[in-house]
């Protein structure tokens, strides 16, 4: 069987912060992934190092793309793609599932 194509998502789902500076100090995200028939989806949570104060950006200004850049960084790209494979290998589970449960009488 073919492994369809799957579409990865990585979302922003809060950040924590310093109030009264708007430095990030953790970043709360969901990954989701998709086949056109069947989902998969992660949750996770990771802090930050200490932002330097001279070049951090203005809370207001940040982006989804530059958190999420942030958040590839802080994982490291092996751990990304581990994130990434393990959804993919629950799409493949439920298109041809490995094990099944129940009784064998009625």
């Amino acid at each position: 069987m073919s492994d369809p194509s799957v579409t990865i998502t990585w979302s922003i789902s809060t950040l924590e912060r310093v109030a009264a500076t708007g430095e990030v100090q953790t970043i709360h995200y969901t990954v989701d992934a998709e086949d056109g028939t069947y989902r998969a989806g992660a949750y996770g949570s990771i802090g930050l190092d200490a932002a330097d104060p001279d070049s951090m950006a203005p809370y207001a200004e940040i982006t989804k793309e530059q958190v999420i850049g942030w958040l590839h960084a802080k994982l490291g790209e092996e751990a990304v793609a581990n994130v990434e494979a393990a959804l993919k290998q629950q799409l493949s589970e439920q298109r041809a599932p490995s094990k099944a449960a129940g009784v064998p009488w009625q």
